[in-house]
């Protein structure tokens, strides 16, 4: 006879957030959920879950929470404010953080957990919702210990392609996210610059897209985020614009702390402003890379009817 699986608590049901309970919920896990909408409840409830009024109830009786929110205010109140998970799981609990948070955050959650003799592990995802959808997403993993880690990776694995340990560090994690952030970042704008030169000198976005994918860029980011600017197509988003220069932001806040400088940063801070004065808030953050194409001369609605 098998042995149940434990509770589970999800906290954050966003366009990540809701396959990833979605796939805890499939691989057999009771699970016990809160968002603060609480309609986006309604698909996991239908599953069976538990739909609790706050995060606080979510922890009462899971051993193992996740948050996947959108920044680092809403995974503070989420974690310590009035009706926080931090004041109900249970000694020996685990917050298992997936959102893309500054590592300062980190350190301090881990912190006050660490004071209420729970753990704290992060754990941020590569992938977009799709992605999410087929339990396929790229997980990095620190903070707590190995033993811990490891009982955290045995959850993760209906959600997971592959994790990563970065070891004991509560940070480490969200370093190397927001490190790959921002190169995602830089690899838009690069496209973007890119795709309108070759666009200005007579060739194809499309064509040139295709083959650099093919070739020396052959991977998930070129690819995926390529096409989207090729065709400059940037609805329905995957990431929306605010979320991208957050994660810029975190990048440039870390620089300051370590006294890395970082250059580019500007640039793409500078292009995503631009793009969110213009009223892109819910496009995906490539939209940053048609800043390059208007300051180019390009029509924005050349694409409309086909080329």
């Amino acid at each position: 006879m098998s042995t149940p699986l434990p509770p589970l608590g999800f906290v954050g049901l966003g366009a990540m957030g809701l396959p990833m309970a979605t796939n805890l919920i499939r691989a057999g896990y009771p699970l016990r959920v809160y968002n603060r909408t609480a309609a986006k409840a309604a698909p996991l409830a239908a599953l069976g879950a538990t739909v609790c009024e706050s995060p606080a109830e979510v922890a009462e009786a899971a051993d193992v929470v996740f948050t996947m929110l959108a920044d680092d205010r809403a995974v503070e109140s989420a974690t310590i404010g009035d009706d926080g998970l931090l004041h109900t799981l249970s000694p020996g609990g685990i917050h298992v953080s997936c959102s893309t948070i500054s590592p300062a955050l980190a350190r301090h959650l881990s912190t006050l957990h660490d004071l209420h003799d729970q753990q704290y592990v992060a754990a941020p995802v590569y992938g977009r919702p799709p992605v999410a959808e087929a339990g396929q997403l790229w997980i990095m993993l620190s903070g707590a210990d190995a033993a811990t880690r490891e009982r955290v990776r045995v959850c993760l694995a209906p959600l997971s392609h592959a994790t990563r340990d970065f070891g004991d560090a509560p940070d480490a994690a969200h370093v190397v996210k927001v490190c790959g952030n921002y190169m995602i970042g830089a690899a838009i704008e690069a496209m973007g610059e890119a795709f309108t030169l070759a666009e200005k000198s007579g060739v194809s976005r499309e064509d040139i897209f295709a083959f650099l994918t093919e070739s020396v860029f052959a991977c998930p980011v070129y690819r995926n985020y390529g096409k989207l600017i090729a065709a400059e197509t940037y609805e329905p988003a995957g990431f929306t614009l605010p979320l991208g220069l957050k994660d810029v932001s975190l990048a440039q806040t870390l620089a300051d702390e370590t006294l890395t400088p970082l250059p580019f940063a500007g640039v793409l801070r500078a292009q995503l402003t631009a793009a969110r004065a213009k009223g892109h808030d819910e496009h995906d953050w490539a939209t940053l890379a048609r800043e390059v194409s208007e300051a180019a001369g390009l029509p924005p609605d050349r694409f409309k009817n086909g080329k």
